[in-house]
């Protein structure tokens, strides 16, 4: 009887031992794949950028193109969207205030004069890296009129704590009447 206690135990030590050597060869073989995948998707990412990704060069923002100081703010397309156009800058966004209209398609066209920054708006879900050299644009609609705040969440200095503007989200028809008479629209206007 002692024997057959003991070559039942062989053959559960030896069961147990197969059926772990199975799952650390699945967990192993996991593991691979998620690297391979990785690497791959590196490889690819770094050969082949997405092609929406814009550059620009920081260095001639305010002298020609679509960021010159004159073409910053809000307005409207022909298609009756609207296109923001924003630079960050240490420790700013020009413009200071945004003027958008409510239950519009709005775009957002955002760049980098200097190092890397954040936009965040709160009480949304638009949360975009600003770099230098890139245009990074979003679209969204906002569903009804408010004031938000647009801090930049990524540290980009030592006075990265006071770089922030508004969003100041009208009626859409109160936008209209606005647009009449400017052609980019902030706050100030």
């Amino acid at each position: 009887m002692a024997q057959t206690f003991s070559a039942d135990s062989h053959d559960t030590a030896a069961l147990s031992q197969r059926i772990e050597k199975r799952w650390a060869l699945l967990m192993v073989s996991i593991i691979g794949l998620l690297v391979a995948v990785m690497i791959f998707t590196g490889l690819h990412w770094a050969m082949m950028p997405p092609s929406r990704v814009e550059t620009i060069d920081p260095s001639t923002l305010h002298l020609s193109g679509e960021f010159v100081e004159s073409n910053l703010g809000s307005a409207v397309e022909a298609d009756g969207s609207v296109t923001v156009r924003v630079i960050g800058q240490q420790y700013s966004f020009t413009p200071q205030c945004l003027v958008v209209p409510a239950k519009t398609p709005i775009r957002f066209r955002v760049t980098s004069a200097d190092v890397i920054h954040g936009m965040l708006i709160t009480g949304t879900n638009i949360n975009s890296m600003v770099e230098p050299g890139y245009i990074s644009t979003f679209k969204t609609e906002f569903k009804q009129a408010g004031d938000h705040l647009m801090p930049c969440h990524e540290y980009c200095g030592a006075g990265h704590e006071a770089m922030w503007a508004n969003v100041k989200v009208v009626d859409k028809d109160a936008f209209s009447k606005m647009a009449v008479n400017t052609r980019r629209l902030t706050c100030d206007l």
